[in-house]
């Protein structure tokens, strides 16, 4: 077993009385304290997140951007610079490979963000598809830490914190500038559900960053949150995670995320094809379609268990937790369609051979109030 790999906030992390897990070969911050009371300080005030295992890779030159309509399914020619887009690379079947950021930094300079678990993967696949573009794939994941400040108070503590116009930063768009002291690309985007910011920095300023903004968040009830809190925000937001809700057996038709996929742009792109056929499948007959489904028990659901209906299996769980916003146990499902419409009676979770009774509910849980 190779030794995992750790963020530049290691030490902090520990002396912070961290729990420390592995994560896609990272050694990350499970918890601080309560995850609970992590999860409800990002819904009610705000939180301080470490993903710097999460992987950038840049791509620049005269056909950097075709190149990215060519290998990812997005449209990634109309992203403005400052801009950001979610988009998915797929496999020529059009299985997806991962779900990605791109940022557009500059004219003919794009940042890419994929998963920590498959930043590899994705740099391989782009640097292969670069053949022939006049484009240049670069591993820049040793190059950055990455920061996130979420929560309803995060624009205050950012903003305490910076001269950059964080009013005029509109959700899905970065701009450079100088937070604490630190060059930063200060990003507004998330995985939480709530309004935040990312920041990407030099791994040697991340310490400097984090106590600046621990700081600065004081007033406001900011505290150090771990992936645990990470994972029931994004379930509480519908959000889709890859291993779960996102797999290399899926297109993002299967996912129910078919509108990231842009056969309106110009030139081929890898899995145009399948993807066709995948949509044209959806429309005709529907797969399994992904729901929410909320406990009346008080049983937590797991990946992989079973979701019935009349002593038929109908479906499976991808995500489950227990909710500290709606109070109950939640879970992300694959079911079949003719199970899927809000409110369909009869549906449960076999969990450890007893039908749990399970209420099924469009996504997401949770919306944030603007």
């Amino acid at each position: 077993m190779s030794t995992p790999r750790t963020t530049a906030l290691d030490a902090l992390h520990r002396s912070l009385g961290a729990t420390m897990t592995d994560f896609a070969g990272w050694d990350m911050p499970l918890r601080y304290a309560s995850e609970r009371e992590e999860h409800q300080a990002v819904r009610t005030r705000a939180g301080l997140f470490d993903l710097s295992h999460m992987g950038e890779i840049t791509v620049t030159g005269a056909d950097a951007a075709t190149l990215l309509n060519f290998a990812l399914v997005g449209n990634i020619a109309t992203v403005g610079v400052g801009r950001a887009r979610y988009t998915m690379i797929c496999r020529a079947d059009g299985g997806i490979l991962d779900d990605l950021i791109v940022y557009r930094l500059a004219e003919t300079v794009y940042m890419v963000v994929a998963n920590a678990g498959n930043a590899q993967t994705v740099l391989d696949a782009l640097t292969e598809r670069a053949a022939g573009f006049d484009a240049e794939v670069r591993d820049d994941r040793d190059g950055y830490a990455l920061l996130a400040v979420q929560g309803p108070h995060s624009a205050a503590i950012v903003k305490s914190v910076t001269d950059a116009d964080l009013d005029g930063l509109k959700y899905y768009a970065g701009l450079p500038g100088t937070v604490a002291g630190v060059e930063a690309l200060i990003a507004r985007t998330g995985y939480t559900g709530e309004d935040g910011f990312e920041l990407f920095v030099a791994p040697a300023d991340a310490e400097k960053l984090w106590q600046a903004l621990t700081e600065a968040g004081a007033e406001y009830g900011l505290v150090p949150c771990g992936l645990s809190c990470r994972d029931t925000l994004r379930l509480e937001a519908g959000m889709p995670l890859y291993g779960h809700e996102l797999t290399t057996e899926l297109t993002p038709f299967d996912a129910g995320l078919g509108r990231v996929v842009k056969f309106e742009k110009d030139g081929d792109f890898v899995g145009r094809e399948a993807l066709a056929a995948a949509a044209e499948r959806a429309e005709s007959a529907p797969p399994r379609k992904l729901v929410g489904l909320i406990a009346e028990g008080r049983r937590v659901p797991r990946a992989g268990m079973p979701v019935v209906h009349g002593g038929q299996v109908i479906g499976e769980v991808t995500s489950g937790a227990p909710s500290p916003t709606l109070g109950k146990p939640l879970a992300m499902a694959y079911v079949d369609a003719a199970h899927a419409a809000p409110g369909t009676a009869g549906v449960g979770v076999d969990i450890r051979g007893t039908h749990e009774p399970y209420e099924v509910v469009a996504l997401p849980f949770y919306k944030r109030q603007k």
